[in-house]
Formats: structure tokens, sequence, C-alpha cells
């Protein structure tokens, strides 16, 4: 004779198995055909790169962040473009100020210099990486 107890945790089992396999199946089956929300709105494509904006909204001796391309451009002198990303070396931040001549970072205090990005003040250790701009008809592109 056969103890219900001894039933109870064999049918527990069994039915926990089948409840995860179709867990999975159903998880497989609305993999990719969800709805997803449309892209964020890119910039728009310049020939030969991402146009970021006027030349114009970048002042001499000082730069502008654009956040969204992780890209900060300068101006150390006028008519000079220089890019570089906007992601700090030291832990990774978003620079979110260029002033007083340097691309500055928020969480730590690093500061770049804005004519070639080495390391004005630490604790960022490296520069930041080089970028590639060209101004086209008064817009920055980002190549």
């Amino acid at each position: 004779m056969t103890r219900n107890d001894d039933l109870e945790p064999t049918v527990a089992r069994r039915t926990a198995i089948a409840a995860a396999g179709l867990g999975l199946v159903a998880g497989c089956s609305t993999y990719g055909g969800a709805a997803s929300p449309p892209p964020a709105a890119q910039p728009p494509k310049a020939a030969g790169g991402t146009e970021l904006g006027a030349a114009a909204d970048v002042p001499v001796g000082g730069g502008k962040v654009f956040a969204d391309q992780q890209v900060v451009v300068t101006q150390p002198e006028a008519g000079t473009f220089a890019a570089f990303s906007a992601i700090c070396t030291h832990q990774g931040c978003t620079v979110d100020a260029v002033t007083g001549g340097t691309i500055n970072c928020p969480c730590h205090g690093s500061k770049f210099k804005i004519a070639d990005g080495l390391v004005a003040n630490g604790p960022a250790a490296q520069p930041l990486e080089k970028k590639t701009v060209k101004v086209t008809g008064g817009k920055i592109v980002l190549t």
C-alpha cells in the first residue's frame, strides 16, 4: 500500500518541472514579438558622418558637450575645432562642462585640456579619446 505522503514530493516536483517548462516556452514565444518602443531620435546624418550642431554654438576658448553622442567639441583657437570622447577616463562618467580652458568631469574633478584632451588635473591618468570632426556649411560633423 502506498502512502499519500510518499507521492506528494514527486507530484510537487513534476508540477514544478512542468510549470518551469511552460514558463520557458511562454518566454520564448514572446521573445522578439513584443512591441518595442521606437528608437531614440538620431541626429541627422551628414555626408561622411553625424551632424552634431552649429559651429557657432562652440565658443572660442571653450567647447560644448554633445551628451547624446558622447562627444565634446572644443574650439581652442578661432576656427580650430577638436573633438574627444565625453567619457572620462577615470571611471567612465560623462564630462559635463567646458570652462576655464578645460573639459570638466563632475564625478571626481578630473579636467582635460581643450586643445588636446590631455589630463590637466586628476584623478584621471589617461587623456580623453580623440575623435574626428569637420565643419561643413557651418555645421560640426562627427566623422
